[in-house]
Formats: C-alpha cells, sequence, structure tokens
C-alpha cells in the first residue's frame, strides 16, 4: 500500500500567505461565507497576524486558523476564524492543532478568552465552552448554541454580556 508522506509545518502566519489562505476560505465556506455574524466582525478591522497560523505541507498552504482582537462585553479577547483545511488534508488532526496552537499563543499574548461560533462537538473538546444563550450581541444573525469560548481571565462567562465587536 502507498503511504503519502505529509512533511506538515506550522508557521505564523504572514502577507505571503494571503492569496492561499482565500482560496483555502473560499473552498470551504463559499460566497455565504461574507454574510456571517462573525464575518461582520473581522470587517471591522484586521486580524492579529502575530496570533494567526497557517500549515504547510511541503511548501504549500494548506490550512489556517486568524484570530481578531475584540471586546465581547467588557472582555477583551479574540475571535477565532476562519479555521479551515483543505479537503485534502481533512481528518488528520490538523484543525485541532491550528486551534490550539492559536489559543496558546492568545493565552501568552493576554488574552481573556478567546471565542468563536462553531460546532460543540469539535470545538469543546478543545477547551471552549458554551457561553450563556443570547449573552453576545453580534452584529448579524448568530445561533447562539454555537458562540464558545475559552475563557483565560477572571468571571469571564459574567463579563461575556453586551455587544461583540472588533478591538484596536
Amino acid at each position: 500500500m502507498f503511504m503519502q508522506k505529509h512533511d506538515l509545518v506550522y508557521l505564523t502566519e504572514d502577507a505571503s500567505h494571503d492569496a492561499a489562505i482565500e482560496i483555502i476560505n473560499e473552498e470551504a465556506f463559499g460566497p455565504g461565507r461574507f454574510a456571517r455574524a462573525a464575518t461582520r466582525i473581522r470587517e471591522q478591522g484586521p486580524h492579529d497576524l502575530s496570533l494567526s497560523f497557517v500549515c504547510t505541507d511541503d511548501g504549500e498552504t494548506i490550512a489556517s486558523v486568524r484570530m481578531t482582537p475584540v471586546m465581547a462585553g467588557s472582555v477583551k479577547g479574540h475571535l477565532l476564524g476562519p479555521l479551515a483545511v483543505r479537503p485534502s488534508h481533512k481528518n488528520k488532526g490538523i484543525g485541532r492543532e491550528l486551534v490550539r496552537i492559536a489559543v496558546e499563543a492568545a493565552r501568552r499574548k493576554g488574552s481573556e478568552g478567546v471565542i468563536l461560533v462553531g460546532d460543540p462537538p469539535y470545538y469543546m473538546p478543545l477547551g471552549f465552552e458554551k457561553v450563556a444563550y443570547g449573552a453576545l450581541d453580534f452584529p448579524g444573525p448568530v445561533d447562539p448554541a454555537r458562540v464558545l469560548v475559552v475563557p483565560m481571565g477572571d468571571d469571564v462567562h459574567a463579563r461575556l454580556k453586551g455587544v461583540i465587536g472588533w478591538r484596536g
């Protein structure tokens, strides 16, 4: 049996990755991604390159995760996403590893919480917890059951109340 060898390397994102990341996100989410509430937050200002990561296989960018600084209620945190892996590389743990790296980087940078809108069965084993139903006011429709957080500061859940938006 032929086993494909992967030479996976995790790197901090830089501008040279932009075109590949755009293709990966288009592939993963399609044109509907621009209507999403999380996308609207990300359109308010740039993501934090120092907390955003890619995975390359033999030099080709095959996965990406981005982190955007946000105020969520009174929590100075980061919005994780989009997280996307090329179809050719799915189900190899690459997405989970990118999430782990990004969350740890945010923790080191003093983030009070990493927030995302995503699938609880996927993210909860990675340390995410459900945010109180309807506690955060997103700029657009969002399924409150899919709003999750890795709390890192004091009383994070109690302070995740109100508007979530880009933090400059």
